[in-house]
C-alpha cells in the first residue's frame, strides 16, 4: 500500500462513485434524451415499488410513506459514473428543484474532447444551452465549460481540458479524468 492509501481517512474500502441517482417527471422522455442525445447505454429497468401500509419508503428513502416509485432505469454514461433514473408518483406535493445556488443544487458534468463540436451537436438537437462556453482561470485554467438543460430542466455541463489544467503543473496528484479512467 502506498503512503497516500495509508494516510487516507474515510469509509473503509471506498473505491469511488458507483452511480448518481436522479428523479425525472417522465422516464420515457428522459430515456430518449439520455440515449438518443447524450449517448448513454441503457441497461435495465425495475419497479414499481410501494409500501401500502408501512413506512419503508419514508424510513429508507426519506419520502412520503405512500409514495410509489413507478420505475427506475440504470444507464452507463461513457467512461463516467452510472446513472440511476427514477420516476415517482409522489404522495405529497413535489418541491421545486433547487437552483445551482441553493443548498442541494447540483449539475452533472460530462467531459468531451471537443467542446465546440459538442455544443453544436446539442444545438442541432434543440437542447437549451446556457450562455456561451467559458474559459476557466486559476487552478482550472486550460478548461472550458458550458451548462445546458435537459428537457425536464436538470442542469448538465459540458467540460473539456484536452491539454490539462493549470493545477497539474504544481503536483503529481490528479483529479479523476473520464478520458483516462485507468489513471
Amino acid at each position: 500500500m502506498d503512503s497516500i492509501e495509508e494516510e487516507r481517512m474515510g469509509i473503509p474500502g471506498m473505491r469511488g462513485s458507483d452511480h448518481i441517482g436522479i428523479t425525472v417527471p417522465n422516464l420515457d422522455e428522459a430515456d430518449a434524451f439520455l440515449v438518443e442525445v447524450l449517448g448513454a447505454d441503457r441497461f435495465y429497468e425495475l419497479g414499481p415499488f410501494a409500501d401500502a401500509d408501512g413506512t419503508w419508503m419514508k424510513d429508507h428513502l426519506g419520502v412520503h410513506p405512500r409514495t410509489v416509485m413507478r420505475r427506475l432505469r440504470f444507464y452507463r454514461l461513457g467512461h463516467g459514473t452510472n446513472l440511476e433514473v427514477f420516476e415517482y408518483d409522489s404522495a405529497d406535493d413535489p418541491r421545486p428543484a433547487p437552483r445551482n445556488s441553493d443548498p442541494g443544487g447540483h449539475h452533472l458534468a460530462i467531459y468531451v474532447d471537443d467542446l465546440d463540436a459538442a455544443v453544436a451537436y446539442l444545438r442541432q438537437h434543440g437542447v437549451r444551452i446556457l450562455g456561451e462556453p467559458t474559459a476557466s482561470r486559476s487552478a482550472s485554467e486550460g478548461q472550458r465549460w458550458v451548462y445546458f438543460l435537459s428537457p425536464w430542466g436538470m442542469q448538465f455541463e459540458l467540460v473539456s481540458f484536452p491539454q490539462g489544467k493549470a493545477y497539474e503543473k504544481s503536483t503529481d496528484r490528479r483529479l479523476w479524468h473520464s478520458a483516462h479512467p485507468e489513471d
